[in-house]
């Protein structure tokens, strides 16, 4: 059985998200966080969230990238379990026992998504088109005999911010 986990190459979830995953925690697709919001009046973090996030199930943060591992049946009844009391706590389902098959239908979207091989890192891409939310993915493959590095070399900013770009960039060296 494989599952997905977040992870982080680089700090840039921590600039792009509100709140940014934790590196290494069960990741779905997050998607249903999104149900009651136009992402066409949505902007910013928000925006980067919807377009290209993978949610950290425990965090309820958001990550670029999800990673491909291995799992057992017991780390899936734990997924779904913990997935089950968030949708409680964060997102007012009713009660347990109404938040399980949810839970379970998000488990196995993301047991679908991982046909390709351990380690394989999977992008998500949502668009919304007519009302409709439609989410892609793709396989990111290193080169042979590459290992991971960093992910984005690059941050877009609002025109009208009073961010100093060159201050950002010397900080993030320094980490």
């Amino acid at each position: 059985m494989k599952l997905l986990r977040t992870i982080a190459l680089d700090p840039s979830d921590t600039i792009m998200f509100d709140v940014p995953a934790v590196s290494g925690e069960w990741a779905i697709s997050g998607a249903f966080r999104f149900c009651d919001r136009d992402p066409a009046k949505l902007s910013g973090k928000g925006r980067a969230a919807f377009r290209s996030g993978f949610l950290g199930v425990k965090s309820w943060g958001w990550s670029t990238l999800a990673q491909i591992v291995p799992a057992t049946e017991d780390d899936c009844r734990a997924l779904v379990e913990l997935l089950a009391r968030q949708l409680v706590d964060r997102f007012g389902a009713p009660d347990l026992a109404t938040a399980r098959p949810a839970a379970i239908d998000e488990v196995a979207f993301v047991q679908s998504l991982c046909t390709h091989p351990i380690s394989s890192l999977i992008a998500v891409h949502r668009a919304a088109n007519d009302g409709e939310v439609r989410e892609t993915f793709r396989r990111l493959q290193l080169r042979k005999g590459q290992g991971h590095g960093r992910a984005f070399s690059f941050m877009e900013v609002e025109e009208d911010s009073d961010l100093n770009l060159a201050d950002i960039a010397e900080e993030l060296q320094h980490r």
